[in-house]
């Protein structure tokens, strides 16, 4: 009962921070984008997955990781045995950019007090940022995300410390591929450190 009543209480939360984000008024995303997204999965999963920005499949249907990205996370995903659906998946900024921009930083600031507020509501015990965009919005860095991808940082929200790490978007690595050996790397971090924690996912 404890399980169900605490997952209601989320997914009411969830809808409530939905109606926040939809009533922000003067924004360029916002205005230009089909569909909000907020994110999708399992809500009390114990890992969330937070990448940049929808794109154009994203939009169109309102969930993450559509397409060839989503095909390619995916793959990332069960090489260390998780599959998409029991992890949450989010984005720093919730609604497409214009012509697939990047946002800007006004635009990841004004988006990234809603993200820690969803982070608040799903309360993972490991948060995988994905992109520079991601990390910009939770962790504030700027910097190359090749000097700060795969070492875990403690990230503060609300009073409570986060497992965080980063690593490259799976659209980066569909351009740039050669940098899938350093995804691996990233990747087998996160699985052990799933082990460490003793979680089960």
């Amino acid at each position: 009962q404890k399980n169900y009543a605490e997952k209601n209480n989320k997914q009411k939360k969830l809808l409530e921070l939905k109606d926040q984000i939809n009533s922000i008024e003067d924004c360029n995303l916002k205005n230009n984008s089909k569909k909000i997204v907020l994110g999708d999965g399992n809500i009390n999963s114990h890992i969330m997955l937070i990448s940049e920005a929808p794109g154009a499949e994203e939009d169109d249907v309102g969930l993450t990781f559509m397409g060839e990205v989503g095909d390619l996370l995916k793959k990332m995903l069960i090489a260390i045995n998780i599959k998409k659906e029991n992890i949450y998946s989010t984005y720093a900024v919730n609604f497409r950019p214009p012509e697939d921009r990047k946002p800007t930083s006004e635009e990841i600031r004004r988006y990234s007090q809603f993200l820690q507020k969803q982070i608040s509501i799903i309360r993972p015990k490991l948060i995988i940022l994905m992109g520079s965009i991601a990390m910009e919005s939770l962790t504030g860095l700027n910097n190359k995300i090749s000097n700060e991808r795969g070492k875990w940082k403690d990230v503060i929200i609300k009073n409570t410390s986060y497992n965080v790490i980063i690593t490259f978007n799976p659209s980066y690595l569909l351009r740039f591929p050669e940098n899938k050996k350093h995804s691996w790397e990233d990747l087998k971090k996160i699985k052990q450190k799933i082990a460490d924690l003793k979680l089960n996912i």
